[in-house]
């Protein structure tokens, strides 16, 4: 089973986050439900300071280890604002469909996205980076 619950997010990535909605940036995807889903996230996350941000939550700049369930291949990524995105470095744009998935979820949890093809299933299996918790200022 999929979780869907509350996301936890710092108080600083959640502004910038909501400012990408009232700009030029978010608009050009706003025809996406998985971005209407991110801002309706947004909307009741719980918002903490950065201190606060427990250990295994994945957060912007974030670097995280995905296990897609159904091949079990893993991936690794880096959550980055639009602008630092860059698939080839494994940068994956928090407004990209699994960029939307993963933000504010827990070591442990599944997520999941539509494709053309169907629903893809990860699993959040590690964070190998989290700036809150490594005290790195991004």
């Amino acid at each position: 089973m999929v979780t869907k619950r509350q996301i936890i997010i710092s108080k600083g990535d959640h502004e910038r986050l909501k400012n990408l909605f009232f700009s030029g940036v978010a608009a050009t995807f706003s025809d996406k439900p998985y971005l209407q889903s991110l801002q309706g996230e947004l909307d009741s996350a719980r918002i903490l300071l950065p201190e606060e941000i427990p250990p295994d939550i994945v957060t912007m700049n974030s670097t995280i280890r995905l296990r897609q369930l159904h091949s079990k291949e893993i991936e690794t990524y880096t959550l980055v604002f639009p602008a630092d995105a860059n698939i080839a470095e494994g940068k994956l744009s928090v407004l990209a469909p699994i960029g939307t998935a993963i933000l504010g979820y827990r070591v442990g949890d599944r997520v999941e996205w539509q494709v053309p093809s169907g629903a893809i299933q990860f699993k959040i299996e590690e964070l190998v980076f989290q700036p809150e918790r490594d005290g790195v200022v991004v």
